[in-house]
C-alpha cells in the first residue's frame, strides 16, 4: 500500500513517447493492482495519514507538499488506490543514440472529494542478456549494473529479438487515488 498510496491524493500523468518510437516498441509486462483501505487516523503536523486495509493491515503513509487538499481528508474515508505499470521495449537500430530520462508528473482530480493520479516515466537504455523461450521470459541490463527480468506474453515478439540486441526501455508507473465518505 505504501508504494500504491505514495503521495495519497496525488496526481499526474506522464510525457507521451514518440510516435515512430511505439510503432516499433512491444509491451512486454502491464499490471493493474486495486487497493482499498480506511483513514484510521491523521496528523496534520507530520501530513501522516494511518490506513487500515481490508485484510487489517495497518499502514502509514506520508502526504508529500504536493498534495494540496490534504486538510480535506477525514478519519473513516475510504481510500482506494489503483496502481497501473507497464514495460514497452523497443529495439533500437544500428547506430541510434541511447536515450536515459526521467519524467513525472502530479495531477488533482479536480472532484468535490480529495484525488488524483500521480506519474512517473523512465527510458532506459539496455541490452537483452538472457532469453528463456520456456518461461517465456527476458532479461536485461542496463546503466550503472541495472538489471531487470520480466515474463512475456507475446512469444512471437520474443523470438523477433536475440540476446545482445540493445533496446530502450520505457517503464511508466502511475497511481490513481480516490476518496469516498
Amino acid at each position: 500500500m505504501k508504494r500504491l498510496v505514495v503521495g495519497i491524493v496525488a496526481a499526474g500523468v506522464l510525457m507521451s513517447v514518440a510516435r515512430t518510437a511505439m510503432a516499433q516498441a512491444k509491451t512486454v509486462s502491464s499490471e493493474v493492482r486495486t487497493e482499498t483501505a480506511i483513514v484510521e487516523s491523521i496528523d496534520p503536523q507530520t501530513r501522516a495519514i494511518t490506513l487500515k486495509k481490508a485484510d487489517d493491515t495497518v499502514v502509514t503513509v506520508v502526504a508529500g507538499p504536493e498534495i494540496t487538499r490534504f486538510a480535506e481528508i477525514k478519519v473513516g474515508d475510504k481510500v482506494t488506490a489503483k496502481y497501473y505499470e507497464t514495460m514497452v521495449v523497443r529495439v533500437k537500430q544500428p547506430g541510434e543514440s541511447e536515450v536515459d530520462s526521467r519524467a513525472r508528473g502530479t495531477t488533482g482530480a479536480g472532484q468535490e472529494l480529495p484525488g488524483g493520479t500521480k506519474a512517473r516515466q523512465r527510458t532506459i537504455p539496455a541490452t537483452i542478456t538472457k532469453i528463456d523461450m520456456e518461461t517465456p521470459s527476458i532479461s536485461f541490463t542496463g546503466p550503472s549494473g541495472w538489471t531487470y527480468s520480466s515474463k512475456v506474453q507475446d512469444k512471437e515478439a520474443l523470438a523477433k529479438v536475440k540476446v545482445g540486441d540493445k533496446v530502450e526501455l520505457i517503464w511508466t508507473e502511475a497511481v490513481l487515488v480516490s476518496i469516498e465518505r
